[in-house]
């Protein structure tokens, strides 16, 4: 019995994609556990850690929550038994901030272990890290913002994401034209 091939590519598609919208909550748990590993990471020289954080970002990025331990321990556990909130946010946008983190993580993967360069490696983690505490603390996401930023000049075609063009970009632009 041969398995359908349009019901094998649905549950692909369901795998490898990221959700769109977001919880806030559980995106912020997941920033707060990438701080807590990347800190660990600095602190104990504890190199073989990268894998993991890098694995994390590599499933975020092509998977949401699905494969990534971390997604599942927010979805799953610590939002819905714990924090008990949503908040919902524009989807691709989280997943450009994913992209990022894997582009530091994959970089001080390979500094660490192509060149033995753990110290450089180190300075780009902690960078991670800063970053991963202004979600994970303050709620500010600088993928999130230099995604909007690159849907204003026009190198993201709103297409990709309009919902949070119109909800979470808008900002006035200054014309010269109006005064």
């Amino acid at each position: 019995m041969s398995q359908d091939p349009i019901k094998s590519d649905s549950a692909l598609r369901t795998v490898f994609s990221f959700p769109h919208p977001v919880n806030e909550y559980a995106a912020r748990c997941v920033a707060t556990m990438v701080f807590v590993l990347g800190f660990l990471i600095i602190v104990t020289d504890i190199q073989w850690l990268l894998f993991l954080l890098a694995y994390g970002f590599i499933a975020r990025v092509l998977t949401g929550p699905t494969l990534s331990p971390m997604g599942q321990l927010a979805t799953k556990i610590i939002v819905p038994i714990f924090i008990k909130k949503t908040r919902s946010v524009a989807g691709p946008p989280k997943q450009f901030a994913q992209l990022i983190g894997l582009i530091f993580s994959v970089t001080a993967l390979i500094l660490t272990y192509g060149f033995n360069l753990f110290d450089i490696a180190q300075i780009v983690l902690a960078i991670l890290v800063l970053f991963a505490g202004l979600e994970a603390f303050l709620g500010f996401c600088a993928g999130c913002f230099a995604f909007g930023w690159l849907m204003r000049w026009g190198i993201v075609p709103p297409a990709v994401c309009d919902k949070c063009f119109e909800a979470n970009f808008k900002i006035p632009f200054s014309n010269s034209s109006s005064k």
